[in-house]
C-alpha cells in the first residue's frame, strides 16, 4: 500500500460494522479505481465486536489517506453516514457500503458528473440499479419486489425524478450537504432519501448505473426491521415538524401495549379464575415488559440495551411508567372533579402520561 498524503478532493464515507473481512480490500479496490484522484476514505465505525476498528487503524499507520471514527453508544448508518460527512473537508464526498456491493469504479465518473457541471449543474450523482446498464446482481425475487415497492413509495415522496432512490451509493458536493444537513432526521439506513426530501429545493441529479455485487465476506446488516427504519424515515420527514417521529413509533408501542394488556387481563380471569386485582396487576406487569421491549427493539433500535443492560433498562422503563400511570390517574381525576367530561379528562390523562412516560425513558432507560 502506498503512502500519500490526501488533499481532500474526494472523501468516501463508509459506514461499518463487522467488517474486519472486508475494510483492507476495500482500500486496495478505493486505491485501484481512484488513480489521478486525490483522495480519503472516512470508515466509521459502531463499536465492531470483530476488531474491524483495529484493522483499519492499522491500515492508517501506512496510509494517510485513511481515517477512522470510531462511535461507542450509538448505531445507525445515517448517523453514521453524516459524521462522516462533517468531519471531512473535501470539495466532493462520497458514500458507499462497505462490504464491496457498490461499484467503486464508478466513483470517477460519478465525480467527473459532480465537479465537470459547474455552478447550476449537478449536485448529486446516484449510482443506480434500476436503468439500463444497472441491475441488481443475485437478488432473490422477494427482495426484488420489497426494493421495488421502497422506491415506489420513495417517489410519492420526494420531488425528483429517480430510478432508484433508495440507493445507498452517491456522491455530492459537500456545500450541499451543508445545505441539508440541519434537517436531517438521521433515523434508518437511507441517507439519499433523507437528503433529497429535506433540500429545500429539488436537487439535480446524474444517475449512473451499477451492478449490485453479491456480498463475498461478511454477513448483511439488512434485516427485517429495516422496514421499519424506512417507515419511521417517512414519518419524520411527513410529521417531524410537529412530532418526533421516535414519539409516533413509542405511542404505537403503547396502542399495542393496551391489546396486550386486555388480553392478559382476560386470560387471567376467564382461564386462570384470577381476581380482577391480581389479573389486572399481572396484565399490567405482563404490557410493561411488550412495551420495554418492542421500545428496545424499533423506537430505540440505534441505542439498544443488550445483555445485563437489558435488564436495568426493564426496571428504570417499569419504574418511570409507574409514575406515568399515576400521572394519568392523577391528571384525569382533577379534570373529571371539576366537571370536564369523562371522555376528555380520560384522553388528557393518556396524553400526559404518553408524553411523560416518552420524554423519561429517553432521558434514563435510552439516553445515549
Amino acid at each position: 500500500m502506498k503512502n500519500s498524503t490526501s488533499s481532500g478532493q474526494l472523501s468516501v464515507i463508509i459506514p461499518v460494522y463487522n467488517e474486519a473481512d472486508n475494510v483492507t480490500r476495500v482500500v486496495a479496490a478505493l486505491d485501484k479505481a481512484l488513480v489521478d484522484v486525490s483522495w480519503e476514505v472516512v470508515f466509521v465505525d459502531d463499536h465492531s465486536p470483530d476488531n474491524t476498528s483495529q484493522i483499519i487503524t492499522d491500515i492508517a499507520a501506512h496510509d494517510q489517506r485513511v481515517r477512522l471514527i470510531h462511535r461507542v453508544g450509538r448505531r445507525g448508518l445515517s448517523s453514521a453516514v453524516i459524521e462522516g460527512i462533517m468531519s471531512s473537508t473535501a470539495d466532493f464526498v462520497a458514500v458507499m457500503d462497505g462490504d464491496l456491493q457498490h461499484d467503486e469504479t464508478k466513483l470517477k465518473e460519478m465525480l467527473s458528473a459532480v465537479s465537470c457541471s459547474g455552478d447550476g449543474g449537478i449536485d448529486i450523482a446516484i449510482g443506480t440499479r434500476y436503468t439500463e446498464g444497472g441491475s441488481t446482481g443475485d437478488w432473490n425475487y422477494a427482495r426484488k419486489v420489497m426494493s421495488k415497492f421502497a422506491n415506489w413509495i420513495a417517489h410519492k415522496i420526494t420531488r425528483v425524478e429517480l430510478k432508484d432512490p433508495m440507493s445507498g451509493f452517491f456522491l455530492l458536493r459537500r456545500d450541499t450537504f451543508l445545505n441539508v444537513v440541519e434537517g436531517l432526521s438521521g433515523l434508518g439506513f437511507k441517507i439519499l432519501l433523507d437528503i433529497l426530501t429535506t433540500s429545500k429545493s429539488p436537487l439535480k441529479v446524474a444517475e449512473i448505473p451499477y451492478t449490485f455485487r453479491v456480498r463475498e465476506a461478511g454477513e448483511s446488516k439488512l434485516d427485517a426491521l429495516a422496514a421499519w427504519d424506512f417507515t419511521m424515515l417517512l414519518i419524520d420527514k411527513r410529521l417531524g415538524q410537529f412530532v418526533p417521529a421516535r414519539f409516533v413509533s413509542f405511542a404505537c408501542v403503547g396502542s399495542f401495549g393496551i391489546i396486550v394488556h386486555f388480553l392478559v387481563l382476560t386470560l387471567g380471569l376467564e382461564l386462570g379464575g384470577l381476581v380482577f386485582n391480581w389479573a389486572h396487576g399481572l396484565a399490567a406487569a405482563v404490557s410493561m415488559v411488550s412495551n420495554y421491549w418492542l421500545n428496545n427493539l424499533l423506537t430505540y433500535r440505534d441505542r439498544r440495551r443488550r445483555g445485563r443492560r437489558w435488564f436495568s433498562g426493564l426496571i428504570s422503563f417499569m419504574a418511570v411508567c409507574s409514575l406515568g400511570g399515576v400521572a394519568n390517574i392523577g391528571i384525569a381525576s382533577v379534570l373529571y372533579s371539576s366537571n370536564t367530561h369523562w371522555l376528555l379528562s380520560a384522553l388528557a390523562g393518556v396524553i400526559i402520561g404518553a408524553v411523560w412516560n416518552y420524554a423519561a425513558t429517553a432521558l434514563y432507560t435510552w439516553r445515549n
